[in-house]
């Protein structure tokens, strides 16, 4: 199977290494959980932090460069090799993705190929690696949000607790001095 790294990240196969990390942020902040409320985008985030792997390593990107140059190529040969009749199919060769969307609906396929094969094994490996990291990644942030939650709520129950207690005390001597100051008019 071969995924599409620049698609994922809706850059061009040109771009540089600070191009590739503004559109990891970008997508990233994009397909965040936080921006997303009751949309699981757990499967969006992986594959961006996947792409993110495979395409900032210098050694990966080069050997995903030969692969995707090979992908392209070879799409529009499928493409042809497809047409039925005399109707010729648009053989050009453009990616799955359109910046301006505001959703990837079937993100997990939709970068996906299963039909192509990567030829390269440690590429294959790499990739592999990526994603099991992207997953790994994901897992992580999850429980680092669930932690800094729990961490936020015993803070803000702590914090209530000594505003009540201020508010107690002050109450107190409010009510003192109202005491004290009817017995002293007395």
């Amino acid at each position: 199977m071969f995924r599409d790294y620049y698609a994922i990240l809706a850059i061009d196969q040109n771009a540089n290494q600070e191009e590739i990390k503004s559109a990891f942020k970008r997508q990233a902040l994009k397909w965040h959980p936080d921006k997303n409320p009751g949309i699981d985008t757990t499967s969006k985030m992986q594959l961006i932090n996947e792409a993110k792997l495979i395409l900032l390593d210098r050694d990966a990107r080069g050997k995903y460069d030969v692969e995707y140059n090979r992908y392209k190529f070879q799409k529009p040969h499928q493409a042809e090799q497809q047409k039925t009749g005399s109707q010729k199919k648009d053989t050009s060769y453009s990616p799955p993705y359109s910046d301006d969307s505001t959703e990837w609906e079937g993100f997990e396929t939709e970068f996906d190929d299963n039909e192509y094969r990567v030829n390269d094994e440690e590429l294959y490996r790499w990739m592999n690696n990526a994603k099991r990291q992207s997953v790994n990644l994901a897992k992580k942030t999850i429980e680092d949000f669930k932690g800094m939650v729990k961490e936020g709520t015993k803070a803000a129950a702590k914090e209530a607790v000594s505003v009540l207690a201020i508010q107690i005390v002050i109450g107190i001597i409010i009510s003192l001095f109202i005491v004290l100051s009817r017995a002293c008019n007395n």
